[in-house]
């Protein structure tokens, strides 16, 4: 779940780079916020 949600807001990041005319510091924070999330997903590996 985690993961997924790491990919959304990636995409999320790479629309407001590329699409769209955001403002930088929200560009950043949703990167931090994409990379964030994959290295809690990274640390906490696969449960079954």
């Amino acid at each position: 779940m985690l993961l997924t949600i790491a990919l959304i807001l990636f995409v999320l990041w790479a629309l407001g780079v590329f699409a769209f005319k955001v403002t930088a510091g929200v560009i950043h924070l949703v990167l931090i916020a994409a990379l964030v999330v994959g290295l809690v997903q990274l640390f906490r590996g696969r449960r079954v």
